[in-house]
């Protein structure tokens, strides 16, 4: 188990090249992993959808066009949401095979200057992986949008907090989804023994759910192989019950399916019908998982298994459930379970408690790789993150937002008991995030595929009339429940913002008050810099000239080591940056100097590394770029120049002949004579790639140069390795507004002394870091 650092792979679509076979074997895996993870929410449903939606007013609607009206209901819900908006549409919006909000948000940020994120359009331009199709021409209403958005800095702000709401609204579904899948299979006890106290049956929900969040450390793919099994068996018994039901109760209810009986249902029940949408909202949860999981599976595998199996199967539940309403209308509030047939309600009852877990865990899912975005964008404080699959990198576990989620859960099972309460808090979470997916498709399909804005309006008329329908009703509930999704998404987005705006802020202190290379060089002489043996990383976030950290340190302690790298990590708005493309190495000032920079890029879904390696990697490029910058003119990669900072940097692309990972185990050797080197280098596979820099004497004054330089830096690297990275406070300036003052001194303040420190995050050795500590006034 890698922790903050992750295994290569991708969505699940395997490599060009396998024969058609392997291709077949790897998706229908992919399909029946899925099972465990993605369908778990939407397919435990039919066990509380008809009881919430007869709960109020509806109840007194019991004849049989109000059953036939919520029984269409329901499958138009299911045909129009989950299977033609997120199976069909919204899967193919997907960046380079991830999914959910802020990979939507990515792809705006890629194709426009809408992105508020850092590094959102900085050095992704030039990787190959995502300029591979030719650029089409824009349409004019593409290019008003963008235009529109880029006139105006509130527009793009509104965008941002939009976003980041929809992310805090699936991250509170991971707490409701739980609890009221769980609370609501164990209710099914009290069928058979109606004198059981719902002490009982809450002390077994939240046993149930500590289970549940213990076994998350395993990882998706153990908890997806345990899981699939439960879920699959779920579905072929509700299935199954259903056409039972259909055929013994009444098989007219086929006549639901058309969209006639909605209509008659409004006509009869009024308003009752339209605040019971409420409860028939609930048929939808689990649809925006399928889309926030994508990175742990693949679109296909997806589609596969919904179309074919989880689809077909609900339909059938629902239809054998209302053909059972509509013969015992007065077991509206227990439908699910008094319609199970009594030699099988044991072994349902059982299934249905583990397919809670399985429902449960697509959202726990989804919260974990949204959380794990935000972080890497800098919209989270900084988190353990661990990947769990050496083969599928999007699949992690985050300990410290498993357990807050845990202890949530059994706050809320404990606190509301009821699931008619807690239904209309989950009905409202569940529906703003659809709502917030189809406002920004409208932007995607428009700016990013170039569609017509006719396309665009029918897509956002046709899904956002549904949902906006959905979620007045569900508004209606606020008092009574609905303000647990609510309060829970604006703490997460006060978060989320706050975290953002004061990183964002401290950034762009550190790029105003950088130190230019001349004026530093000229500060140096001037102190009577001593250079001391050894190789330093200075980390910073400064991508040109000298961090104003590392001036502060010099000016109040004027030695640093003879060789030193400036290391700068930076996020794309893209999800993985290949191994090739992912170095930037080049040259500060002359090289008498003997000082680097290396820009290091990853995407929003790559974990970092095991900082050895990573340490080996950095030290091999800056040997590459020694190696090759006479003879290829700039470091043997594609040069992208610095010259607008004002200083003398060429950075050049170091290819990486190998992946990262694999053994740790490496070693530098400096050779016995100054004309060879030799560095050992993990390999993709765990094996070991020995890179040899040769000076047969052939290549005059220059390369004998080189090799002296090159042979320097090992020298160097043996005498000791340091590292330097600032202790940053950032303070709102005395002037500052009383909301500034309290969002940066206060909740940022206390989020980042509460949040890993860069140090750990980073791997960094204890022994050999040095911490400077500077206050920003912002």
């Amino acid at each position: 188990m890698d922790v903050e650092g992750g295994g290569g792979g991708g969505g699940g679509a395997p490599p060009r090249g396998r024969n058609s076979w392997g291709w077949q074997k790897g998706t229908l895996l992919l399909a029946y992993q899925s099972f465990g993870v993605v369908y778990g929410d939407l397919c435990i449903s039919p066990v509380y959808v008809y009881k919430n939606t007869f709960s109020g007013k509806l109840r007194l609607h019991e004849e049989d066009e109000e059953i036939l009206g919520v029984l269409s209901l329901v499958f138009w819900s299911l045909t129009l949401i989950p299977l033609l908006k997120y199976i069909i549409l919204v899967l193919g919006a997907d960046d380079n095979g991830e999914g959910g909000t802020f990979a939507l948000y990515s792809l705006l940020c890629r194709n426009s200057k809408m992105g508020l994120l850092n590094n959102m359009r900085a050095n992704h331009g030039s990787l190959s992986a995502y300029n591979k199709e030719e650029p089409c021409k824009e349409s004019r209403n593409s290019m008003l949008i963008k235009a529109f958005f880029e006139k105006h800095y509130s527009l793009r702000v509104v965008l941002l907090l939009f976003v980041l709401m929809g992310t805090s609204m699936v991250i509170g579904d991971g707490v409701l989804t739980p609890t009221m899948s769980v609370l609501a299979a164990v209710s099914g006890l009290r069928i058979k023994f109606p004198e059981l106290h719902e002490n009982y049956t809450v002390l077994l929900a939240c046993v149930i759910l500590i289970g549940l969040f213990a076994l998350q450390h395993y990882g998706t793919r153990r908890v997806g192989f345990l899981f699939a099994p439960i879920l699959i068996s779920w579905l072929t018994c509700i299935g199954g019950i259903g056409i039972y039901n259909i055929i013994k109760w009444n098989p007219s209810v086929i006549r639901a399916l058309s969209p006639y009986y909605i209509y008659n249902f409004f006509r009869k029940a009024g308003k009752d019908g339209w605040s019971s949408l409420g409860g028939i909202v609930l048929c939808l949860t689990g649809a925006e998982a399928m889309f926030a999981d994508l990175g742990h599976f693949s679109k296909l595998s997806l589609r596969l298994g919904f179309t074919i199996v989880v689809y077909p199967c609900l339909v059938l539940a629902y239809m054998g459930e209302a053909a059972y309403l509509s013969k015992h209308r007065e077991d509206l509030q227990s439908s699910f379970y008094k319609a199970l047939p009594d030699r099988v309600f044991w072994p349902v009852l059982f299934i249905a408690t583990l397919a809670t877990a399985v429902g449960s865990q697509a959202i726990i899912s989804a919260t974990f790789s949204i959380i794990s975005q935000c972080r890497a964008l800098g919209c989270f404080p900084r988190i353990k993150v661990v990947h769990t699959s050496s083969h599928v990198h999007g699949q992690i576990y985050i300990p410290e937002v498993n357990w807050v989620l845990m202890s949530l859960c059994l706050a809320v099972t404990i606190g509301f008991r009821d699931t008619e309460m807690i239904g209309n808090a989950y009905g409202l979470a569940v529906i703003l995030v659809m709502c917030a997916t189809t406002c920004l498709m409208f932007l995607v399909i428009t700016t990013v595929w170039n569609r017509w804005v006719v396309w665009a309006a029918a897509f956002t008329v046709v899904f956002g009339s549904v949902e906006l329908l959905y979620l007045s009703a569900c508004l209606a509930k606020v008092p009574h429940g609905g303000w647990l999704p609510l309060l829970l998404s604006l703490t997460t987005l006060l978060v989320m913002s706050t975290w953002h705006y004061g990183t964002a802020m401290k950034q762009q202190h550190e790029v105003q008050n950088k130190v230019c290379l001349d004026h530093f060089l000229g500060l140096s002489s001037g102190i009577g810099l001593v250079r001391v043996p050894g190789v330093g990383f200075v980390y910073s976030s400064t991508t040109n000239g000298v961090p104003p950290m590392f001036a502060h340190f010099v000016t109040n302690f004027p030695a640093f080591h003879r060789v030193l790298i400036f290391v700068s990590l930076q996020t794309l708005a893209v999800p993985k940056v290949s191994p090739e493309e992912r170095f930037l190495v080049g040259r500060i000032g002359s090289p008498a100097n003997r000082l680097f920079r290396c820009i290091v890029r990853y995407g929003y879904k790559e974990g970092r590394w095991d900082h050895f390696n990573f340490e080996n990697q950095l030290l091999m490029k800056v040997v590459e770029f020694l190696r090759h910058q006479d003879g290829s003119g700039g470091g043997g990669g594609d040069r992208m120049s610095a010259a607008a900072s004002g200083e003398d940097e060429a950075m050049s692309v170091i290819p990486a002949t190998s992946s990262s990972g694999g053994s740790n185990q490496h070693a530098f050797d400096a050779g016995t004579t100054t004309s060879s080197c030799e560095i050992d280098a993990t390999a993709g596979g765990g094996g070991r790639r020995k890179v040899r820099f040769d000076n047969d004497g052939g290549g005059g004054g220059e390369e004998e140069e080189e090799a002296a330089e090159v042979k320097e830096l090992m020298e160097e690297k043996e005498a000791g390795v340091s590292y330097m990275i600032g202790h940053t406070c950032v303070f709102a300036h005395e002037s500052s507004s009383a909301v500034k003052k309290f969002a940066v001194n206060v909740v940022y303040g206390f989020l980042r002394r509460n949040s890993r420190r860069p140090a750990v995050v980073l791997g960094i050795p204890h022994t050999s870091l040095i911490e400077v500590g500077m206050a920003y006034r912002v």
